[in-house]
């Protein structure tokens, strides 16, 4: 067994059977502020995240808090995934003095509340904000949590030339950097590889009707082998219903942004389907353990994988607390940013040697049947990733 699993199976075992700690007795009191979107757009994301966050951070604090030192209560806002609700609800979190902060799960809003942690010196951390520029655009106490855009579009494209796709359509939306650049990135890396580019079509995020954009794909001859896009919903389902009532059969690469009920939910147009996401529950792994313990907690199972990796970050917070003996911001920061394969339930999370945007594995579903069915779990090969 090697370090890394002994270390995984150790950790795994506090967290699923509540071992816990002995805290230090005068435990300190700190405050994490969550300024996410409950409701709206991002909910599908930031929903499941918050509930995993919040049942990994009561299990903490039942051993004794982050470090065995620092007790944490959380003060939570609903942000309605509007970026300005965001930035109003960073400055009253910073300004009640919050020691870390969690942004939603998009580039935009989590960017804009990261300048103003930033120039406080918290760090702050993205729920599964994936755009690789994030920690970039804002400065050093900017960290990710969740597979970036360039990470998950060179696994696509590196299954697309395996599966002998030679042509690929890319639709994408200038709306946000998510949808942008994620195919983008895949067709950077799919050229590389030896493909080609058949076309390029655009939409604009909240759009219903694809009549247009389908029109032109359905014209093309000859059929593009695969067509990759980052949309999700209700752009994605709406693409679909309307590309496939117009007869293109041509195979669809997406992104994590579509790991959701929606999607299975779609029936058989949605059959084979591939996705990224972070993780799969197999049988026996550390992540399948948390889904029936998530299940026997809550009386439902998740959902979506989101749940998992809203619960990995309050434990790679803990790593970070533990190596820097405190909470003080630069310390803190320095910490995190020197993390190296920290066992999470998806996998082993490492920020050492990059831009704050984790390196960790990603996985690839397809869906069959109203089902995800894993299809490979890999970590990228550096040399193949798009710079951000």
């Amino acid at each position: 067994m090697t370090r890394t699993r002994r270390m995984l199976t150790l950790c795994t075992a506090m967290a699923l059977c509540g071992w816990a700690a002995v805290g230090a007795a005068g435990a300190e009191e700190v405050t994490i502020g969550l300024a996410t979107g409950q409701t709206g757009g991002l909910a599908p994301f930031d929903q499941p995240s918050l509930a995993g966050f919040r049942m990994a951070m009561d299990e903490i604090n039942a051993r004794g808090g982050l470090g065995g030192t620092y007790m944490v209560t959380l003060d939570i806002k609903d942000t309605r995934s509007d970026t300005g609700a965001t930035v109003q609800a960073a400055q009253e979190l910073v300004a009640a003095g919050v020691k870390f902060l969690i942004t939603p799960c998009d580039a935009d809003p989590s960017i804009a509340a990261g300048q103003i942690s930033q120039a406080a010196q918290i760090p702050t951390m993205t729920f599964c904000g994936t755009t690789p520029t994030i920690t970039d655009a804002v400065g050093d106490y900017m960290f990710g949590s969740y597979p970036a855009d360039n990470g998950q579009a060179t696994l696509l494209a590196q299954h697309a030339i395996a599966k002998g796709y030679k042509s690929a359509y890319i639709l994408k939306s200038p709306d946000s950097a998510y949808t942008l650049r994620l195919p983008e990135y895949f067709a950077e890396v799919f050229q590389k590889l030896g493909g080609t580019v058949a076309g390029e079509g655009s939409y604009s995020l909240g759009q219903q009707d694809f009549a247009a954009e389908v029109t032109k794909i359905a014209a093309l001859d000859p059929q593009p082998d695969v067509i990759m896009t980052a949309a999700y919903e209700p752009d994605f389902p709406a693409f679909l219903k309307a590309l496939r009532g117009a007869g293109v059969t041509a195979p669809i690469l997406g992104s994590d942004g579509i790991d959701s009920p929606t999607t299975t939910g779609l029936g058989d147009i949605a059959n084979g389907i591939v996705h990224t996401t972070a993780g799969f529950p197999t049988d026996g792994s550390p992540l399948g353990e948390f889904y029936a313990k998530y299940e026997a907690v809550t009386g439902a199972a998740p959902e979506t994988v989101y749940v998992a990796t809203g619960y990995e970050i309050p434990y790679i917070l803990d790593a970070a607390v533990t190596a820097a003996g405190t909470m003080d911001g630069p310390a803190l920061r320095d910490a995190l940013a020197n993390l190296e394969n920290v066992p999470v339930l998806t996998g082993s999370v490492t920020y050492k040697g990059t831009n704050r945007m984790p390196l960790r594995a990603i996985t690839l579903v397809e869906i069959q049947g109203g089902a995800r069915v894993p299809v490979e779990t890999a970590t990228p090969d550096p040399a193949l990733v798009p710079a951000p």
